[in-house]
């Protein structure tokens, strides 16, 4: 009797948690809040990627979802925005960043007692990616002070403050004498540079965006924490074209170095922004557009701008592939397939240095281009544009 009970339960129970599944995978990457136009009626507004076991009610500004139309899961907010304008970038720019502090990229063994090798930083707790920003009370700002204060310290342990994860540490390090020296044992570094591509310039708040994810280092992973840094103009010299297994890469030099056009302020995981000192506005697409919010984008045809050698930006046709689900910013918004045989031919798809060229969709600026599938080198990510725009704090 009990058997048959739990058997009967099983079988009423079981399609409810299948459905109760279905539902929340269905609505895990719903946002707690989207964008839209002022002049878009709530009602219009589509969910993409919604279940159909979801059903939909508008309510004054808010969407809620309501699983077989009975019970609320979930509620969104809408915020009406003002038709923002924004310049398409489209161009090659330089980027010069300099750190707070100096990041650890590497350890190096210092010999020490009975011929061991060791790293005192190391063995201290000290981690690739840490950034290391004070010693002994005395903020370091280049890897060449650091050397200076190591040189002239005379006791054999100093004390380190660092940030890991956005967070301070302190931890004191027995430093090991080589020669009349004392050593960390530690490769640092305290800046870095490279070309981009711009994605927009906002005229009214002179802000600009570029590049759609965050600057790296190379060695760790790590995200820069900028204490300084600046925009350039760049050229571009050359294209080596993207290949199966073997990224491709846009080769540029900075433009008038002394003079930078903008100031980076931000380095997210939605880009670089900061303030321009001159309106960056190209002389090919020098006509403000309007931004796409994400319940606009849809899948199929688009463009994207940028540029590949010394003729200035050109538009080139793409696919959105398919939209992603993501609640929160990042750089992988969505997948896109170049399709244009013009920039297949030069570039072989996407390749580096083409980070952040706007994607253009219904004559809106949609994203940003951020990435490219090795293996695929006409395949690639893009981000949704109000991402960056959060992130430069046009959109609050």
């Amino acid at each position: 009797m009990i058997k048959k009970i739990i058997k009967n339960f099983s079988i009423i129970t079981a399609p409810i948690a299948i459905l109760a599944l279905i539902t929340y995978i269905s609505i895990s990457h719903l946002p707690d809040k989207i964008y839209v136009n002022e002049s878009t009626e709530v009602s219009d507004i589509c969910i993409q990627n919604s279940s159909i076991l979801n059903k939909i009610n508008v309510k004054k500004d808010k969407l809620n979802v309501d699983f077989l139309g009975v019970i609320p899961v979930k509620s969104v907010a809408v915020q009406k925005v003002e038709d923002i304008k924004l310049y398409p970038g489209g161009t090659s720019v330089g980027i010069k960043l300099s750190t707070e502090g100096v990041l650890v990229v590497g350890f190096s063994k210092v010999d020490g007692v009975n011929g061991s090798e060791i790293s005192p930083a190391k063995n201290a707790g000290i981690q690739l990616g840490d950034v290391l920003l004070k010693v002994n009370e005395e903020a370091i700002e280049s890897s060449k002070q650091l050397s200076s204060i190591l040189r002239n310290n005379n006791s054999s342990s100093v004390n380190i403050e660092f940030l890991r994860d956005g967070c301070k540490f302190n931890k004191e390090v027995e430093l090991i004498k080589e020669g009349d020296e004392y050593k960390l044992g530690l490769w640092v570094r305290d800046s870095t540079a490279g070309i981009g591509t711009l994605t927009f310039y906002h005229k009214d708040s002179e802000t600009f965006g570029a590049l759609g994810h965050p600057i790296t280092d190379g060695d760790t992973n790590t995200t820069f924490t900028i204490k300084e840094g600046e925009l350039l103009s760049a050229s571009v010299l050359s294209v080596r074209k993207g290949e199966k297994g073997t990224p491709g890469e846009l080769r540029g030099l900075f433009v008038n170095e002394k003079n930078s056009i903008g100031n980076i302020q931000n380095n997210t995981s939605s880009g670089i922004f900061g303030q321009s000192y001159v309106p960056l506005v190209n002389s090919e697409f020098n006509q403000p557009m309007s931004i796409g919010y994400r319940n606009e984008i849809t899948e199929g045809k688009a463009t994207i701008i940028t540029t590949i050698d010394d003729s200035g930006p050109k538009e080139y046709e793409i696919e959105i592939v398919k939209l992603l689900q993501q609640d929160k910013p990042g750089p992988k918004s969505m997948i896109i397939k170049v399709t244009d045989e013009e920039l297949l031919s030069k570039t072989g798809g996407i390749v580096q240095g083409m980070s952040g060229s706007p994607i253009i969709q219904n004559n809106k600026i949609v994203g940003a281009v951020t990435h490219v599938l090795i293996n695929k080198p006409d395949i690639g990510y893009g981000i949704y544009i109000e991402w960056m725009l959060e992130d430069a704090g046009i959109l609050n």
